[in-house]
């Protein structure tokens, strides 16, 4: 996830350089929206490997 949100924030930047703007705007709103979705991930199976080690322990 994290690595396709960094793919679209590259996309974006190259794209703001060479000046188009429409793309570069929708790129990085792909890229954020996929870094949230990501961390929203990491955080949920954080929680469910502390859970899940308190039942083994």
């Amino acid at each position: 996830m994290f690595k396709w949100a960094l793919v679209f924030a590259v996309i974006a930047l190259i794209a703001a350089v060479l000046g188009f703007g429409g793309v570069a705007g929708a790129a990085a709103g792909i890229a954020k929206i996929l870094f949230f979705v990501g961390l929203a991930f990491v955080a949920l199976f954080v929680i469910m490997g502390v859970f899940a080690g308190k039942k083994i322990a």
